[in-house]
């Protein structure tokens, strides 16, 4: 399975010939002002909440939701983080409804045929940064380039720029949400962690994780976001067991929120190389 070719325009405006491995570089850009992130938040390591303050607002760390978070949905949805990945098109295959992909954006050049054919199914394709780091961890420019080149892989792979992202592990805090913004995107987070990969670990069963949604799901109204992976065919089968015991008729993310513009109108975005345009009219701030 062959690769996602770097294209010239992304030479053009960063001066690299190749993807990056799982740290990508920060490139400046004229609509990513630093400046104005809240500088008093400090980095921290996943699952270390000591210090970390209530006006942080911090999901994975106190479970708190911004004004602008997606949290839930008022119908079922499943959601997949994770892919694209060799397991991913047997979803395509056989799931009922349309549904939202969480991709990185190393996955998304590694497995570009695949990332394809989920845009031409008419599923909806989100950021999950470029290789799954906890962003509270990283720096300013550092969260940058985890989104920024997810960005990137996505419109050149199938011309798209996401509107919707999903932080790795949830970690998200106002200082992450200040940078995702910037980038036009809006975070998504879940109602309900199925916690499908315990079942390659051995620890779950598919038949225990389909209960518990159900559960879940007669508890809660029938109604949410589930948080599901398309790494591997274990996963993917449990994503398949728990469709069916849902039932058809999901929505995707932009659904839920009744956004019909699923993906970023290209013109808002200043002097960013996009897909079709002349590399020589790219200025890198």
């Amino acid at each position: 399975m062959a690769a996602e070719p770097f294209p010239p325009w992304l030479t053009a405006f960063t001066g690299l010939t190749a993807w990056p491995q799982d740290n990508p570089p920060y490139i400046p850009l004229d609509y990513v002002d630093l400046a104005t992130v809240p500088n008093h938040i400090a980095k921290r390591e996943l699952g270390i909440c000591d210090g970390v303050e209530r006006t942080a607002c911090s999901f994975d760390c106190h479970l708190c939701i911004a004004f602008d978070d997606i949290r839930t949905c008022n119908k079922i949805s499943q959601t997949f983080d994770d892919g694209p990945s060799p397991s991913t098109p047997k979803l395509l295959e056989m799931l009922p409804s349309k549904t939202t992909f969480f991709v990185q954006g190393v996955n998304v050049v590694r497995f570009p045929e695949i990332f394809r054919e989920q845009h031409r199914q008419g599923h909806l394709l989100a950021s999950h940064t470029w290789s799954h780091p906890n962003l509270a961890s990283l720096s300013n420019e550092e969260i940058v380039a985890q989104l920024q080149w997810t960005n990137w892989a996505m419109n050149a792979t199938a011309g798209i720029i996401p509107r919707y992202f999903r932080p790795p592990y949830g970690a998200i805090d106002n200082r992450v949400r200040a940078i995702v913004r910037m980038l036009g995107m809006q975070s998504v987070l879940w109602d309900r962690d199925t916690f499908d990969w315990k079942v390659n670990a051995g620890i779950k069963t598919s038949p225990e994780v389909v209960e518990e949604v159900q559960d879940w799901k007669l508890q809660g109204g029938g109604w949410g976001l589930i948080l599901e992976h398309d790494t591997t065919i274990k996963t993917v089968n449990v994503g398949l067991d728990v469709a069916k015991a849902l039932g058809p008729n999901q929505l995707t993310v932009a659904e839920c929120v009744g956004q019909t513009q699923w993906y970023q109108d290209p013109a808002r975005l200043g002097n960013e190389p996009r897909r079709g345009h002349r590399a020589a009219s790219y200025q890198r701030s």
